[in-house]
């Protein structure tokens, strides 16, 4: 019974923010690398030097922005370009969802606050059972977003070769970094093992009919059977670990007696 009156300690706010500025360094480094590469198509696709550093600064989404330049570079219009963005966005409305619960104040502070949710900060974050640390997310999020734009601005300065990330194989910094990621999901929660391994799956079997996009959005449907397998409640393992402790506590009375009828023989 002890062990379930004594609570796990909390973590300070200042913790969990240097929790999250540590763990973003990584993220933070494999954006730098990405936006480099994104100052240099965006400028030589004519963009100036002014525009991509802006685009960085309010969009804050390679995967977003790289599809703003495959659009404008194939010929496409601004409002298709647009379009295709917002659409690879807008699943930030479900991620947001998901966090909104921890957000703190009224509408238009936990809309400022809703701006830290990114990819990799919003995994960093996630506590389990659907909670989020809000503060590992902010840390998280508030050394990437420079990293972002200072590599942006790079790439613009200094233009180097489009191509040059690719040849060095730094491009799969990122990948390896969500991959990273998905390990210590996945190590913290069983639950998670089926959605990741048959993720993982079909995409290896889509990948060979489909184009990477799609067969990614293909493979993100497994995250669905995490609906039909809801993790136990804090009841119930709270159940569970006080029969534990009344088990462990009358095996202990069924050993007293014998140490005292010993004594008694002696």
């Amino acid at each position: 019974m002890d062990s379930l009156r004594s609570a796990k300690p909390a973590v300070s706010p200042r913790a969990s923010f240097l929790s999250g500025l540590k763990t973003g360094s990584g993220l933070a480094a494999a954006s730098f690398l990405l936006a480099v590469s994104f100052g240099a198509i965006s400028t030589s696709q004519g963009w100036g030097h002014l525009a991509p550093v802006i685009c960085s600064m309010a969009v804050f989404s390679g995967s977003a922005q790289f599809a703003l330049l495959a659009t404008l570079g194939s010929g496409g219009g601004i409002a298709g370009a647009v379009t295709s963005a917002a659409l690879i966005n807008s699943r930030f409305i479900p991620m947001g969802i998901a966090v909104a619960g921890d957000l703190r104040g009224g509408r238009f502070r936990r809309a400022l606050e809703g701006q830290a949710v990114v990819d990799g900060s919003w995994a960093a974050a996630h506590l389990g059972g659907g909670r989020f640390d809000r503060y590992l997310l902010f840390g998280a999020t508030a050394i990437q977003w420079p990293a972002w734009v200072a590599g942006t601005a790079l790439g613009v300065v200094v233009s180097p070769d489009p191509d040059l990330l690719h040849r060095l194989g730094l491009d799969v910094l990122t990948p390896a970094l969500f991959v990273a990621l998905l390990f210590d999901e996945v190590r913290r929660e069983r639950i998670n093992r089926l959605p990741a391994l048959l993720g993982a799956v079909l995409a290896a079997g889509l990948i060979v009919f489909l184009p990477a996009g799609p067969a990614l959005v293909g493979a993100a449907l497994a995250a669905l059977v995490a609906l039909f397998r809801a993790p136990r409640s804090e009841g119930a393992q709270a159940a569970d670990a006080a029969a534990t402790a009344g088990q462990a506590e009358e095996a202990e009375k069924a050993v007293h007696p014998l140490h005292s009828d010993e004594e008694v023989a002696r």
